[in-house]
């Protein structure tokens, strides 16, 4: 390829609305353009990243033994009704009505239309296992799209969908999709962990997320230097700190806090460690009638310790708040507490709560925690001798740094990723709402196991970026860049010897099948290499009137520090070693 007949558009300054690295970068290299919010044209140079991203999927893919169909982006409202998630979905799923006003809707995923065809097309155990996949543009409608194609509303994806006949077998194509999605992530030249996961909406019983490692990360990733042990900060496991409960060592007093609404503030103002006091949480869920009218509301009150917070997935897990919860308004926390929001505790309440303790602070002694009236706490509190046992002993924090590892091997560590691949087990999730069967040896219908496994096409182009870049620009790995090797000639307008050896080493690496550009645009040196440099391409090679005098190119991979002279004669095997070729 040479830069006259591509496209190249580059600026000096990232639009003000680029809030992080790759979206700034991504505009300023013109990989895209912002048509709305959430919504981007890709321009050339982004689309080859693009298709990279996708020759590695379909590959890998089909070598797991997955096939290949297309679903379409439109689809009718009565499969997402028949599933239950036409009203479940939330603003998020996009609703349209057509000219004789059916409902149809612009999908953020493809469970239903998949499941369809399964339960029309897969009729008996012979067929089984089968695995469908496609690569599809999505919309999701989020209320604030931000941070380009990391959280648009329109994006691509890669969903496959597996069938199986039990559990058994499908936990087989699980295990063959995470092999697949580790390779596919590994020829991408991207830092990388896999870690268990909450199943989230989709639902499921088993899940694993692929995450990008960046500093910019949105996700915690919770693993263990000593062993294999790794998770999503939402599922990861918070062991007791304490193994038992000391004995009391302090009367229960009532002491001033005056205007020491946090644990914070409660713990510098009485020179006490942070870990000695508790805080209070307050929840609600509501029980309603057929017509959607609260008849109940109970109150929650959940501990845990000062220096720890709420893990909000973990609460929703816990008996009595496994079909919703939310944040007490500051009337019923008034109403049951008798007190403001910054002073509650668990004792002497003015109307009774359901109370859920944190496994670290049932185990804790001579607590602090608020004493229901403003301005003041209460210190030295036991279970058992003050109050009663908590009702509910439950992991409903997030874990720190330093947290022991659940699997007993160490302790934990905390880093950032950006996600890019999920895998979910979802059993008969769908199979059983929609009935979705075949038929065993003994000619029983039965209902299909399934598993999807998602990965964003476009979202890994931001992550990657996120993950390699540097001051200049991008630094893109080999397998995604949008070119692998650019050819630098200064003077290629100008010098008869820089344009022929130019030309001859961009067609010796296109013959060698070396995804080549030839930059014969003549521009000066120096705004050339920072166009190539702010674009990402790995490898660069200088052509000069003067280094051909005297032998030699130059040599410049993307990171490294300084340019390495090369022989004429010895600039294509060299770069080939460079290429792994």
């Amino acid at each position: 390829m040479k830069a006259s007949q591509f496209f190249i558009s580059t600026l000096k300054e990232a639009p003000a609305d680029a809030e992080v690295v790759s979206h700034q970068l991504m505009m300023r290299a013109g990989f895209i353009k912002r048509l709305g919010a959430g919504i981007y044209s890709y321009m050339p140079m982004g689309l080859r990243v693009i298709r990279k991203v996708e020759a590695i999927i379909r590959e890998e893919m089909n070598r797991a033994g997955a096939v290949e169909l297309l679903m379409p982006v439109v689809q009718p409202a009565e499969l997402w009704q028949e599933s239950g998630r036409f009203q479940a979905y939330g603003p998020e799923l996009m609703r349209v009505k057509d000219r004789h006003d059916r409902d149809f809707v612009i999908q953020p995923t493809s469970e239903e239309v998949i499941t369809d065809i399964a339960r029309q097309e897969l009729r008996s155990y012979r067929q089984l296992p089968k695995n469908f996949y496609h690569i599809q543009t999505k919309f999701r409608d989020e209320r604030r799209p931000r941070f380009g194609v990391m959280r648009g509303r329109e994006f691509t994806m890669k969903d496959a969908y597996s069938f199986d006949r039990d559990p058994q077998a499908a936990d087989k194509s699980y295990e063959a999709m995470y092999a697949a999605y580790v390779r596919i992530f590994e020829r991408m030249g991207l830092t990388f962990r896999a870690v268990a996961a909450d199943t989230g909406a989709i639902g499921g019983d088993r899940s694993h997320e692929f995450q990008v490692i960046a500093d910019t990360g949105e996700d915690a990733i919770v693993y263990c230097k000593d062993s294999d042990y790794a998770a999503n900060i939402e599922l990861a496991e918070a062991l007791p700190l304490l193994q038992q409960r000391a004995a009391p060592a302090q009367a229960m007093t009532k002491t001033p806090t005056p205007g020491k609404a946090t644990c914070e503030d409660v713990a510098a103002l009485l020179g006490v460690p942070l870990a000695s006091t508790v805080k209070s949480l307050v929840l609600a869920t509501d029980e309603k009638n057929e017509a959607g009218d609260v008849v109940k509301t109970t109150v929650w009150l959940l501990l845990v310790r000062g220096d720890h917070g709420l893990n909000e997935i973990k609460a929703g897990k816990v008996a009595g708040l496994k079909d919703g919860y939310r944040f007490a308004t500051v009337s019923e926390i008034e109403d049951h507490f008798g007190c403001k929001p910054g002073y509650l505790g668990p004792i002497a309440t003015k109307k009774p709560v359901r109370v859920v303790a944190d496994r670290t602070v049932a185990n804790m002694s001579d607590f602090i925690c608020g004493a229901n009236e403003a301005d003041y706490h209460l210190t030295g509190v036991n279970w058992g001798r003050d109050l009663p046992e908590p009702e509910l002993i439950a992991d409903i924090r997030n874990v720190v740094e330093g947290d022991p590892s659940p699997d007993g091997k160490g302790t934990l560590a905390i880093q950032r990723g950006i996600e890019v691949g999920h895998v979910f087990f979802l059993g008969t999730k769908y199979s059983k709402a929609m009935n979705a069967t075949y038929l065993d040896e003994t000619g029983k219908p039965q209902l299909l196991e399934m598993g999807c496994y998602g990965i964003g096409v476009t979202r890994i182009v931001g992550a990657a970026i996120e993950q390699n870049h540097d001051a200049r620009g991008i630094v893109w790995p080999d397998a995604l860049a949008p070119f692998t090797v650019v050819i630098c000639p200064i003077g290629y307008d100008r010098s008869a010897d820089v344009k022929q050896a130019a030309d001859r080493l961009h067609d010796e690496l296109l013959a060698r099948g070396v995804d080549v550009m030839l930059d014969d645009r003549g521009e000066r040196p120096g705004a050339m290499f920072a166009d190539w440099e702010l674009v990402g391409v790995p490898h660069r090679v200088v052509i000069s009137d003067r280094g051909l005098k005297e032998g030699q190119l130059e040599y410049q991979g993307r990171r490294d520090a300084q340019a390495t002279a090369v022989p004429v004669a010895d600039v294509l095997p060299f770069v080939a070693k460079r290429l792994g070729m």
